[in-house]
């Protein structure tokens, strides 16, 4: 069984390798925010429902860096392959590859689920808000990749 962050638990930092050649790490992208970070885990780059997820977070940016949040968005996918959706997307904030599945596992983000009737083990599309002091804000666990964006916007007050 997966465990799930809820809020008030410590996030896992990580340093991960981004699609543009640097690297992230969850400690100093939260220190330079004033509300925190929101992570998403997505399962893979470049495919349709992955590509709306990561375009609503983009159309989204502006205002998310505006009220204090950075994104970033993680998936088990090469750095190579992330380099290359991020060109195609045109998106601006950091996709970072975890190939090893470590920060998917502590993030509760990597699992068994099921789909067209099959059982396997892969990435459960998530997303977790971490404050600037690494405790976790909010987490949303098996979520569709449409209108996850807004579902996020309105539980932080971003659109009242």
């Amino acid at each position: 069984m997966t465990t799930r962050l809820e809020p008030g638990d410590k996030a896992p930092d990580f340093t991960l390798p981004t699609a543009d050649g640097a690297s992230v790490r969850l400690a100093d992208l939260a220190k330079s925010t004033d509300k925190g970070v929101i992570v998403y885990f997505y399962p893979a780059a470049a495919t349709p429902g992955c590509t709306k997820e990561a375009c609503d977070f983009r159309d989204s940016e502006a205002s998310l860096l505006g009220a204090g949040y950075a994104v970033v968005g993680i998936s088990p996918d090469k750095v190579a392959k992330l380099a290359k959706f991020a060109q195609d997307e045109t998106l601006t904030f950091p996709l970072a590859s975890d190939e090893d599945h470590a920060t998917l596992e502590a993030y509760g983000a990597w699992g068994e689920k099921q789909n067209y009737g099959k059982t396997y083990v892969g990435v459960i599309r998530s997303t977790v808000v971490v404050n600037p002091d690494l405790t976790v804000a909010e987490s949303f666990y098996n979520v569709k990749a449409t209108g996850h964006v807004a579902r996020i916007r309105k539980v932080l007050g971003l659109d009242a």
